[in-house]
């Protein structure tokens, strides 16, 4: 059983990654560490808020920033959030079979 401060921990952690821009940006920087010129180019989001969003990704401690020059760069801080991601979307995948397996024939083989 977790207390109640941890519980409080994980909500806020969720929190975090309950916002689709943020998981895009997770994403993108899964594939290596990029600039907020580079995130803007590959989102097409605007600078605010993608600056806005790195900065509760990185308080939340799942993005680092270094400077290098006039830039700075992110990267993923701590991969666990993929792993995370992973059981989140093994979930889905299982949810979609089983409500696939559960239309009738007929119905399969029309989306099939």
């Amino acid at each position: 059983m977790l207390d109640p401060t941890t519980l409080e921990s994980v909500s806020r952690l969720f929190k975090v990654l309950a916002e689709p821009t943020r998981l895009d940006l997770l994403q993108h920087l899964n594939r290596g560490p990029l600039t907020v010129s580079e995130l803007l180019d590959a989102t097409g989001q605007k600078q605010a808020n993608v600056s806005k969003q790195l900065g509760l990704l990185f308080t939340a401690g799942l993005v680092s920033r270094e400077r290098d020059g006039n830039l700075v760069r992110y990267a993923i801080a701590d991969p666990m959030v993929f792993d995370l991601c992973e059981l989140v979307c093994g979930k889905l995948r299982s949810d979609a079979e089983r409500q696939l397996a559960s239309l009738p024939r007929r119905a399969r083989a029309k989306r099939g």
